[in-house]
């Protein structure tokens, strides 16, 4: 098994290379699919969180309010990183076993999407560390047109997370999603024909 870390600030374009190593057969497993299912109603990671944050953070419908959460965490160090404890070993312990499950086939190549890879000092974990980058202004201007956040929040967000030069010195490779998806995607085809689909490089032996 060939085990890829892709990882990259908010709205630097991980989806997108995500999808692409998927349609070249990559198994694709995404730390915030997990992060969601590890609070979800009656999760032990819910009561942890309503524990910790209150009942504010929890919506009518017994779901986590996630953009009340977020008002909270984005804006306090200590709770973000509160948040972190609880939720981190859940999404930690669900991603080992998904790829363990992968690791049955011995020529699979697996993804792992995770956007705190830096954060949270995985990169050893990997044998390839992909990084998706676009410059602060280009990822702000993808939060406020397309997820709908105001300015204050989208700058307030990606300051929170690992700069552009931390993720960079943690990285094999850069894919630059600033340009037009059609130059993405090439990139990533790349990446999948020069060093993941060569069995000289993932086999040198």
């Amino acid at each position: 098994m060939y085990l890829i870390g892709l990882t990259g600030g908010i709205a630097s374009g991980k989806s997108t290379i995500a999808a692409r190593f998927a349609e070249h057969g990559a198994v694709v497993i995404d730390a915030d699919v997990l992060s969601r299912q590890v609070v979800e109603p009656g999760t032990p990671g819910l009561a942890a969180i309503a524990d910790r944050f209150g009942p504010g953070v929890i919506g009518q419908d017994g779901s986590l309010d996630r953009a009340a959460l977020g008002a909270i965490v984005f804006a306090d160090e200590q709770a973000r990183a509160a948040l972190n404890a609880i939720v981190h070993p859940e999404v930690k312990r669900r991603s080992q076993a998904l790829i363990a499950e992968a690791s049955a086939d011995p020529d699979a190549v697996v993804v792992y999407d995770v956007p705190l890879l830096v954060e949270t000092g995985r990169g050893d974990e990997f044998d390839l560390v992909v990084v998706a980058f676009a410059p602060a202004d280009i990822r702000t201007e993808r939060l406020t047109t397309i997820r709908g956040l105001d300015q204050v929040e989208a700058e307030r967000r990606i300051a929170a997370q690992a700069t552009d030069e931390q993720r960079a010195a943690a990285a094999d490779i850069v894919i630059d999603t600033a340009g037009s998806l059609a130059a993405t995607l090439d990139q990533v085809d790349a990446v999948w024909r020069n060093t993941v689909g060569s069995a000289e490089v993932r086999r040198p032996g």
